[in-house]
């Protein structure tokens, strides 16, 4: 256990070099910058209050990337029960939002080529949250469908059907990197 006298300024040296990792992650699983601002501002002020808990010796990364993941999926379990009614302005706010290019979407983007980027966007919600927590985070079948609150019947044709689109959208792809499909 760590010391419960831990100031804010030694909590922040030690998660510091975190930030950009966590964002990005967030980024990856929000699909949207202020929800992955969001994100990662509730991963370290839920950091801090259970600080208390992370043991000295161990993964930091990995502690602060299980209560970002724990928090996404917390958030997405009761935006599926109560869905989120959508205004014009909202709609049009968000439109405009999304189409600047900020450093981060930059960065997104240099991860995975232009192509695989816009493929994914592409890719209905359901079989791109299936695909981020199975093959992106490595959840099994039946963890994803606890979290998606589906049966493991449902994952794994969701998966099926958005690899298979995947697959069709990025043809043209991976044949100009030399692999036949």
């Amino acid at each position: 256990m760590v010391d419960s006298t831990l100031t804010i300024d030694e909590f922040t040296e030690l998660i510091l070099p975190w930030m950009n990792y966590i964002y990005r992650n967030a980024l990856r699983m929000t699909r949207n910058e202020m929800d992955a601002d969001d994100l990662t501002q509730d991963t370290f002020l839920r950091a801090w209050r259970f600080f208390y808990q992370f043991e000295k010796g161990t993964n930091m990364k990995a502690w602060l990337s299980k209560i970002s993941k724990n928090l996404f999926i917390n958030s997405y379990r009761r935006q599926e029960r109560e869905p989120e009614k959508v205004g014009v302005d909202k709609a049009e706010i968000e439109g405009e939002l999304l189409n600047k290019e900020t450093p981060e979407v930059e960065f997104l983007n240099d991860i995975f080529d232009d192509e695989v980027s816009l493929a994914l966007k592409a890719l209905p919600d359901y079989y791109c949250r299936a695909i981020i927590l199975s093959d992106l985070w490595g959840y099994t079948y039946k963890e994803t469908a606890k979290i998606l609150e589906c049966p493991v019947g449902t994952v794994m044709s969701r998966l099926h059907r958005g690899r298979k689109l995947l697959r069709d959208l990025l043809a043209g792809y991976a044949r100009s990197y030399g692999y036949n499909l």
